[in-house]
C-alpha cells in the first residue's frame, strides 16, 4: 500500500505502509483510548478519589470537570482519522502536564510518557502524513 502524500513546496511523495503496519498502528493507537476515555470519565463524575488526588497535588476541585472535557474532547479528535494528528498534538501537551505534576511530586512518571509514546508510535505507523513528515531513513554505509 502507497499513497501520494503532500509535503512542502507543493510537491508529493510516495509513501508505502503494509497492511501489517497499518493494522499494528491501529492496535497501538487503541490501546491508549479506553484507559484515556476512562480518566475522562472519573474526572466528569468527580469521584472521591478524584477530588482527593487534585487536593494532593494541589490542583482546585474546580477544575476538575474542565480537564475532563479536555481529555475527551482530546482523545475524541486522535480516535478520528481526519484528526488524528490535532488529537495526538493536543493529547501530548495533555500528557505534559500529568508528566510535570508528577515530576513535581517527585513521584513515577513513565505512565504519562509511554501513553504519549505509544500515542504517537500507532500514528506513525497508520497514518502516511505523519510518515511523509519524519521518515525514517537508514544510515549510509
Amino acid at each position: 500500500m502507497s499513497a501520494d502524500v503532500p509535503v512542502s513546496g507543493g510537491s508529493s511523495a510516495k509513501v508505502g505502509g503494509s497492511r501489517a503496519m497499518i493494522w499494528a498502528g491501529r492496535v497501538l493507537s487503541a490501546l491508549p483510548v479506553p484507559l484515556l476515555l476512562f480518566s475522562a470519565s472519573m474526572k466528569l463524575s468527580k469521584s472521591a478519589e478524584v477530588v482527593e488526588g487534585f487536593t494532593k497535588y494541589g490542583y482546585p476541585e474546580s477544575i476538575i470537570v474542565g480537564l475532563g472535557v479536555v481529555e475527551l474532547v482530546c482523545t475524541i479528535l486522535y480516535i478520528i482519522p481526519q484528526t488524528a494528528v490535532l488529537g495526538a498534538i493536543l493529547l501530548t501537551g495533555y500528557l505534559g502536564g500529568a508528566t510535570a505534576t508528577h515530576v513535581r511530586a517527585g513521584e513515577n512518571f513513565v505512565g504519562p510518557v509511554l501513553f504519549g509514546v505509544v500515542l504517537w508510535i500507532g500514528l506513525y505507523l497508520r497514518d502516511a502524513r505523519v510518515r511523509a513528515l519524519a521518515p525514517l531513513r537508514s544510515l549510509p554505509n
